[in-house]
């Protein structure tokens, strides 16, 4: 039997590192999982009371509004007006996606078609390439750059797209980055916008470590640009911020045709998220503001952990100012190896399961990628076994 979209897809390397994380931990091994970027942190209280409490109001169960209730999107255009002095349209300007990778694919398809081309930066986040692909778009990937601003990204985005044709339509871009915890400032996402609106460029910003940062650092929305609502959408989710992962509560708010798009085209496709998880994140939102620096204490706390635990090793990685995230260059004697053969061994031999950076793209093989979802206690753990078994750093 012949399947379409699906045709071309590679195998999943992050599933074959989980396959063997599964049947080692069957065999009774006890793994340490860095790997999936699952969050473990529990949702704020407030949000499962009020779950329960609208779960059992039945009028809740009857069919939901696709592109959110209307205090929901009240709620997040609040946000943004008190953290990014950005005024927002609730009723014309913000949508509710079911997740910011379902907002992500489904906006691809109002976006981009069979003929046209999207920017996207190398490594990504997989949907951020796949999603224009399932569109039928050509996607150019565009080196991200070894510097921690992006400033290499921009000059390189700037000369994919005068060098390819036809144009590129969308950009498609996400900081603080997932895997490579590359952070920008304000000054970056003025220039983008200048760039996008001289060109009429849309601009896709994925904002899913919105909350994520440490040191000072304060991720921008581009939407904090003067202009930027002429050609911008950001995605701003609820998953790594308030820990809420699987209550697939985000938004994509800014620019009013793109966002009536999406709305026109998802209210043929479902009717959002279930009403009470809808009510409870509207809650969360106005009433546990806080929660993500708790969140990010935790994250901190194990950032160093890990940072400095691989250090006393002989194992190098860069303090990230951002995500959930540890991008880790592969030690020079397990180069050759690549990154899907060397998280391989790791998993087999060090009971350490991470990322393959392949699995972000090509631009991605010689890094692994560490997630912040195991305590400090466990990531001291996989310190030890790691030196075990790396006994060339």
């Amino acid at each position: 039997m012949e399947f379409r979209r699906i045709v071309g897809l590679p195998p999943y390397v992050f599933g074959i590192i989980d396959s063997i994380k599964s049947e080692a931990r069957r065999s009774g091994r006890d793994v340490i999982d860095l790997g999936f970027g699952n969050p473990d942190i529990p949702s704020p209280a407030i949000a499962v009371e009020k779950l329960a409490e609208a779960a059992h109001n039945s009028r809740n169960h009857r069919y939901s509004s696709s592109k959110g209730i209307p205090k929901l999107r009240g709620a997040i255009a609040d946000l943004y007006k008190e953290r990014y002095n950005v005024d927002l349209d609730p009723d014309t300007e913000v949508i509710t996606t079911i997740g910011a990778k379902e907002g992500l694919s489904h906006l691809m398809w109002v976006l981009v078609g069979p003929g046209d081309v999207a920017l996207v930066p190398s490594p990504s986040y997989p949907i951020h390439i796949w999603a224009p692909l399932f569109a039928g778009a050509e996607v150019r990937q565009v080196p991200l750059g070894s510097d921690c601003e992006g400033r290499e990204f921009f000059d390189s985005l700037k000369e994919a797209y005068e060098s390819t044709w036809p144009k590129p339509r969308v950009i498609v871009f996400s900081f603080p980055h997932n895997p490579t915890t590359t952070v920008v400032d304000l000054q970056f996402m003025r220039e983008i916008v200048e760039f996008a609106r001289e060109r009429n460029v849309v601009l896709v910003h994925d904002f899913a470590y919105s909350d994520t940062a440490f040191d000072g650092y304060r991720p921008p929305s581009v939407l904090e640009v003067e202009g930027a609502k002429d050609v911008a959408v950001e995605l701003y989710t609820m998953t790594k911020s308030y820990s809420m992962a699987g209550w697939r509560v985000a938004f994509m708010v800014g620019n009013r045709e793109v966002v009536q798009a999406l709305t026109k085209l998802k209210s043929y496709l479902d009717y959002g998220t279930f009403q009470p998880i809808q009510i409870a994140a509207t809650v969360t939102l106005q009433e546990a503001k806080e929660y993500p620096l708790h969140v990010n204490a935790i994250y901190q706390s194990r950032r160093d952990a890990l940072v400095d635990g691989l250090g006393r090793i002989g194992w190098s990685v860069a303090r990230p100012k951002g995500t959930m995230f540890l991008w880790a260059p592969i030690p020079e004697p397990y180069l050759e190896m690549g990154s899907l053969e060397f998280a391989k061994f790791l998993v087999k031999e060090a009971d350490v399961a991470v990322s393959p950076g392949v699995g972000f793209g090509p631009g991605g093989d010689g890094h692994v990628r560490f997630a912040l979802i195991e305590n400090e206690a466990r990531i001291a753990q996989a310190m030890r076994n790691l030196k075990r078994v790396l006994p060339k750093l």
